[in-house]
């Protein structure tokens, strides 16, 4: 099962949408997707039109007295299951600092679902904490939507020195631009003069800023379900293929 984590220490940069549009187009093109919602805000469940609520709650997941896999929730699309946000995950700093391999956690219990899922999708709260290391743990990748402005890039090079400092193994990093404005000077700056590979990458795909993407709260679906032409569903189908060295489409 291959592992990717929606992350970055800057809140508001387009996570839970780059996690909702990539599972689901994951899902379409027949790989079994599980996507866990991670933020007690509980947006990507919201998206899936899932009940954000969990039975013993973070503690129950992370003690092991609750099944994670009976904490998941089939969701209206083919391949794609969620495992739901819960308020209680507020709180999961300290259910893992009470927990056996505290850094690890997440990892085994993902592991114990490796057999049922080809990608899993973990959508992550902004924030450096122990969650963020078991985050790091967890994935294979992860995908840092970053939006161009200075600040922005501030905040990633922290998270690069982040992801260095944690101990090996260590997940890929893929940065991309997100809601991205071309009409602004400054966002045309930043994403011209930013390499685009530094050991840490970033990708050639640029998500943009359209009004079809805070549509997806309204729709409470992926933005390719309900605008499968427009031109941000190209470019996620576009940073999806980036991503997996496949073919847009």
């Amino acid at each position: 099962m291959k592992t990717y984590a929606t992350y970055n220490i800057k809140g508001g940069v387009g996570k839970t949408s780059t996690a909702v549009n990539l599972a689901y187009l994951s899902a379409a093109s027949g790989r079994r997707t599980l996507l866990w919602d991670l933020d007690p805000q509980g947006a990507a469940t919201y998206l899936f039109r899932v009940k954000p609520r969990v039975r013993g709650g973070s503690r129950g997941l992370v003690s092991g007295r609750r099944p994670v896999d009976d904490a998941v929730k089939a969701t209206d699309f083919d391949n794609l299951d969620l495992l739901p946000a819960d308020f209680s995950y507020r709180n999961m700093d300290l259910d893992l600092d009470d927990a056996k391999r505290r850094t690890r956690r997440l990892d085994d219990l993902l592991s114990g679902m490796a057999g049922d899922y080809d990608v899993a999708f973990l959508d992550c709260p902004p924030g450096v904490s122990l969650v963020s290391e078991n985050v790091l743990r967890a994935a294979d990748v992860l995908l840092v939507p970053l939006i161009p402005t200075p600040l922005s890039l501030r905040t990633y090079t922290q998270l690069v020195g982040f992801v260095a400092d944690a101990p090996r193994p260590r997940p890929a990093v893929i940065a991309f631009f997100s809601m991205a404005d071309r009409r602004k000077r400054l966002h045309r700056e930043v994403i011209g003069s930013v390499p685009h590979d530094d050991g840490a990458r970033i990708a050639e795909t640029v998500i943009p800023s359209m009004t079809l993407v805070e549509q997806m709260a309204e729709r409470r679906a992926p933005v390719p379900v309900f605008a499968p032409t427009a031109r941000v569903s190209r470019c996620y189908q576009e940073l999806w293929a980036e991503i997996t060295g496949g073919k847009a489409g």
